[in-house]
């Protein structure tokens, strides 16, 4: 897996709305469900479902080191990155 091919699969998947879990700093776990907005060169944003307009941002690199998780809304099963 290559930050090339994360950013295929991440535009692929833009304006679907999918379910993220966040592994932050000192074991804080965060999950949601969000639309990808856009994609750019170092980040792609989220907006998030049910939060009245809020965004998250992430680099690739999360998805490489494994700190953001993906899932398919549909079949709750991770998509392959």
């Amino acid at each position: 897996m290559t930050i090339a091919s994360i950013k295929k699969e991440i535009e692929d998947y833009k304006g679907q709305t999918l379910s993220f879990k966040f592994n932050g700093a000192r074991n804080q776990i965060e999950e949601f469900t969000g639309t990808i907005l856009n994609t750019y060169p170092g980040i792609f944003i989220i907006k998030l479902k049910n939060s009245n307009g809020l965004v998250k941002s992430f680099s690739y690199s999360d998805i490489l080191t494994l700190h953001l998780e993906i899932k398919k809304m549909d079949k709750r099963s991770n998509f392959n990155l």
